[in-house]
């Protein structure tokens, strides 16, 4: 497979993920442990289907561990890990393959995870790469002892600060992670997981309602102007369809959606992956609801050409049409949600501008508004 991908009318590289880095480092210090000698390139299969050839760096052996460690390339991915050497640590053990987690490597404390409290945050797609590197390393060299590896990562304290580990509850470094072993840049499906992984944390504590925000704004507003408690807000990007399903799913029984304007108001249209890429469509639902609305043909042509949602409602005020236009928008947001969820969780919303403030809730987001606030 090539290495590069077709996205959004540009090729973009892909890159590998640290599970692959750590496989390929222990592979290389696996070999150099016990036959003397590090070899220039260290070839990689990768459960997604795709051959890696890299090139192992910093290479040592005291004579009891070897190390060596692989640099990680994202590819076109904002990545805050590219560019950092993933280190393994190799040394014979009578019996068994042993993973351990060193410095820069975090450590989980909170259940719900792929990895029990405890445990250094290496996910299980690396811990078999890395098994299935080291078996690979020993049968070359006709091993048939243990061996144990510790897995560290460059800077990994300081580079998780920039990552979600924190409220995920794994602190101390970032996570080995990699399902494919590839990294697909601008990659929708790491978000996903991410918001998964954020759902599945706060449902093995305990919760049972969650906080969904598209993104900062939707948090902020949330804090700030409504003065909820968000320990049990998620992040959803402009997945806002894939973070309801999976909530039902994982069973929390009320879930409050709080966001911009900019992305709840293309729910009334069905639109459940907000990103402007995917669909836009608000200046077409404003007009389409003002329309039903009875505005007159000169409104529904400046709407059309409005920019932004206060634009929009700025255009309604002069008909004054605001308030049922958003009541009706309002309402199709409302129907939208329940739809989708069938049934399975109590749902609300509440929908803002940072300039308008609150343009439209659903019946219960007051009630559901003092719940996180603390108040029930």
């Amino acid at each position: 497979m090539s290495n590069l991908v077709y996205k959004n009318q540009t090729t973009l590289k892909r890159g590998y993920t640290t599970g692959s880095c750590a496989a390929a480092a222990a592979q290389a210090a696996t070999l150099l442990l016990l036959t003397g000698q590090l070899p220039e390139v260290i070839e990689l299969h990768t459960p997604k289907g795709i051959d890696l050839f890299l090139h192992p760096e910093q290479a040592g052996f005291d004579g009891t561990v070897a190390r060596c460690c692989i640099r990680k390339d994202s590819g076109d991915d904002p990545d805050v890990t590219n560019g950092i050497c993933i280190y393994a640590d190799v040394q014979k053990q009578a019996q068994e393959i042993v993973i351990l987690g060193g410095d820069g490597v975090g450590v989980v404390t909170r259940p719900g995870l792929s990895v029990p409290v405890g445990q250094p945050a290496i996910n299980p797609g690396p811990r078999a790469q890395i098994t299935a590197a080291v078996t690979t390393a020993a049968q070359q060299a006709e091993y048939t002892g243990g061996l144990q590896i510790t897995i560290s990562a460059e800077n990994g304290d300081q580079i998780a600060k920039q990552t979600y580990n924190e409220h995920l509850g794994i602190v101390g470094g970032i996570s080995i992670l990699g399902t494919s072993g590839i990294v697909e840049p601008m990659s929708e499906a790491a978000l996903m997981d991410t918001t998964h992984l954020e759902l599945d944390s706060l449902y093995a504590a305990g919760a049972r309602k969650v906080l969904i925000c598209p993104g900062n704004y939707g948090a902020d507003f949330a804090r700030d102007q409504l003065g909820l408690n968000l320990d049990q807000a998620v992040k959803c990007s402009n997945f806002i369809g894939d973070a309801l399903d999976y909530a039902a799913w994982k069973g929390f029984q009320q879930i409050f959606l709080v966001g911009h304007a900019g992305k709840l108001v293309k729910i009334a249209a069905g639109v459940m992956n907000t990103h402007s890429s995917v669909a836009d469509g608000r200046q077409e639902i404003f007009t389409a609801h003002a329309a039903l609305c009875g505005a007159p043909h000169d409104t529904l042509q400046t709407l059309m050409q409005s920019v932004t949602i206060d634009a929009c409602l700025e255009v309604l005020d002069k008909v004054n049409l605001r308030d049922p236009v958003l009541e009706r928008i309002g309402k199709a947001i409302d129907e939208r949600l329940h739809y989708r969820l069938r049934g399975k969780a109590e749902i609300g919303y509440l929908m803002f501008t940072n300039q308008s403030g609150v343009l439209a809730q659903s019946k219960n987001a007051v009630k559901l508004c003092e719940e996180f606030r603390g108040l029930l």
